[in-house]
């Protein structure tokens, strides 16, 4: 049976793994009537908890959308890996007026205008998992095809989870998803390593693991507040001859932090060049 008739220019959220949840809770959470919102996803699994919530419907696939459908945003929160056998489905709703918005790494534009046909108007965005919390991190960038509402619907969407910013230059996403898309991942492995560090010296597990979680996540907040650059922020914290000042000279040392973050993010980007193929 058909869902979702009465919508007629809300958003499609195609998919609702991690970062489609993510994107969804950050809307609610920023104050966004969800009442618009049609899930899509094919594993119950995933979408099940929406159901029946802030007015949100669901659906199993693009077949069980009714004709008289046509939303304002279709955001393609898919994996990359999936993209060609998903999207093509929902190419009738490029002649409809709405923006397609792919969040999916490596996909390039060029590449959903071959599964969407050459005049659909579309957005590739890099967002990160702080978005979940209202603290996310997005870069997007547009084909000619789109609109200043669509573009404005695109950016407040994603402002309601974060900072954005616009970029005219495509190529720049593989770096942006290897530092920002993927940079979560390493600030939760420096707190893992701390922690792991921590027990090495000789601190209770849980103590280790407190201390970690805390630190991270403090430095983390007083960088966004502070309008100091990160590197002034170090130098506060190191004392000529001190104990952060031992550790650092570990942590700088040649071929060390620096160059393994370095490497680190030059193999993401090359990931990520690799999805779009």
């Amino acid at each position: 049976m058909p869902v979702n008739d009465a919508r007629t220019r809300g958003i499609l959220l195609v998919g609702c793994g991690k970062m489609g949840d993510a994107l969804l809770r950050g809307w609610i959470a920023s104050g966004r009537a969800a009442a618009g919102v049609t899930i899509v996803d094919p594993v119950a699994t995933s979408a099940a908890q929406w159901r029946g919530r802030e007015g949100i419907v669901l659906a199993a696939g693009a077949a069980e959308l009714s004709p008289k459908v046509a939303p304002a945003v279709i955001v393609l929160a898919i994996k990359p890996q999936v993209m060609g056998e998903v999207v093509p489905a929902y190419r009738r709703f490029a002649s409809g007026g709405a923006v397609f918005l792919s969040i999916a790494a490596g996909k390039t534009i060029a590449y959903l205008a071959n599964l969407l046909g050459p005049e659909a108007a579309i957005v590739r965005a890099m967002p990160n998992l702080p978005a979940s919390i209202g603290k996310g991190a997005t870069v997007m960038c547009a084909n000619a095809h789109v609109g200043e509402d669509r573009r404005k619907d695109c950016d407040r969407l994603m402002a309601a989870v974060g900072e954005v910013v616009w970029v005219g230059d495509e190529t720049l996403m593989d770096a942006v998803t290897a530092v920002s898309g993927s940079g979560p991942a390493y600030v939760f492995l420096l707190a893992e390593c701390l922690a792991e560090a921590g027990i090495a010296a000789g601190l209770p597990a849980d103590l280790a693991h407190s201390l970690a979680r805390a630190t991270v996540a403090g430095s983390g907040a007083l960088l966004l507040e502070s309008t100091e650059a990160p590197s002034q922020l170090r130098q506060s914290v190191t004392s000529p001859g001190g104990t952060t000042a031992a550790a650092l000279s570990v942590l700088m040392a040649p071929g060390a932090m620096t160059a393994l973050i370095t490497r680190a993010v030059a193999a993401a980007t090359v990931r990520s060049r690799e999805l779009a193929r």
